[in-house]
């Protein structure tokens, strides 16, 4: 019998959830304010805080850390990876802390894993991370060949949602046309064809999202790089964390952002509507790829709960597909059945090896 942590650090939470084999004993999203999070300089800054949160939570829930078998976090911002499970080692810790493709809270799952798994002396995985890139090639072209498109986005849930689709509809993954779309701290619009995540739009060229700006006029975005008045650190900040709903309402929950709504305030409706129909624009930028070929589209992620959001991106998309809502994350599943895999021998973790630029 195996017994799993699991630590799915986001931008607003951390989730965690312990499993004996399939069988989940609990979960538990850990919500952290924007205040509670702006105490911090960095997100490698937090490693201590959601930690401690996380070993609590496991008292609370009475799971000792001499049970554990194994830990699989959420994968962080690596150097592109291929779909499937890492094991995590000094190299992965090293890359996260000194040297990840961006700052994100994805990051320290794997740290905190380690640090437990360390401890105890069990192996720790990510799984499906978020910096897996198997897109087409000629998607990530450019205007500029210094510059060129990543599949970073959260390729976990959203991979997860199509297969869980594919089943649903007596299918094969690979037999599958759909647009994904996770909607949370940050939003991803991704395309997966013939197997793949074939495009992957994220916060770097799609909309905002509660707390990033997602993409941004460049020649304005240069004049403010140019003032002087930034860092590279105190921009990428600005932008990653305090941008989107927490820039021009000073909240990072859209449920707050509703009762805002609700309580009659014109800002909020249309800031919320403007997110929303970023999100349209984008699940339209995928069609042209597949030539429309696309047979529904999918959201997801926890701003899926909300029928107020999700109604606002229907009524914009459902001429080009059919929209199917599955509410929250599929990720804890994911991770855990990942895992599984790998401690039973039907699957094999990859070596992960540090990349010094």
């Amino acid at each position: 019998m195996e017994k799993l942590l699991i630590i799915n650090p986001g931008s607003t939470s951390t989730k965690i959830a312990v499993y004996e084999d399939e069988n989940q004993l609990f979960v538990e999203s850990i919500s952290h304010s924007a205040d509670q999070i702006a105490k911090y300089d960095s997100v490698v800054d937090q490693f201590e805080f959601r930690k401690e949160l996380i070993i609590e939570a496991l008292g609370r829930h009475k799971i000792l850390l001499d049970e554990l078998t194994a830990i699989v976090a959420r994968g962080g911002l690596l150097p592109p990876l291929k779909a499937g499970a890492y094991e995590v080692n000094e190299d992965m810790v090293w890359q996260l802390r000194y040297a990840p493709e961006h700052e994100h809270a994805s990051n320290l799952g794997a740290i905190i894993a380690y640090e437990i798994a360390k401890l105890k002396g069990i192996p720790a995985y990510i799984y499906d991370g978020v910096s897996v890139d198997e897109m087409l090639l000629s998607v990530k072209i450019t205007g500029l060949p210094e510059c060129e498109r990543k599949g970073t986005g959260h390729n976990l849930n959203m991979r997860a949602i199509a297969m869980k689709y594919a089943r649903e509809h007596n299918k094969a993954y690979k037999d599958c046309t759909l647009v994904v779309v996770h909607l949370g701290g940050g939003i991803s619009v991704s395309l997966h064809a013939d197997g793949r995540v074939a495009d992957m739009i994220n916060d770097e060229d799609g909309g905002f999202s509660p707390e990033r700006a997602g993409a941004l006029p460049m020649f304005q975005l240069i004049e403010m790089m140019s003032s002087g008045e930034y860092t590279q650190k105190t921009m990428m900040k600005k932008i990653k964390t305090q941008g989107g709903l927490v820039a021009y309402l000073g909240v990072n929950d859209s449920r707050i952002v509703e009762k805002m709504i609700a309580a009659g305030d014109e800002k909020a409706k249309l800031i919320y509507e403007a997110m929303a129909l970023n999100v349209a624009r984008n699940i339209a930028r995928e069609f042209p790829i597949v030539e429309g070929k696309v047979e529904a589209i999918l959201l997801t992620g926890g701003i899926a709960y909300s029928e107020m959001f999700t109604a606002m991106i229907k009524k914009r998309v459902d001429f080009l597909a059919p929209v199917i809502v599955y509410p929250g994350e599929n990720e804890m599943e994911s991770l855990a059945l990942g895992g599984l895999r790998v401690l039973r021998g039907e699957e094999k973790a990859r070596p992960f090896v540090r990349v010094v630029k």
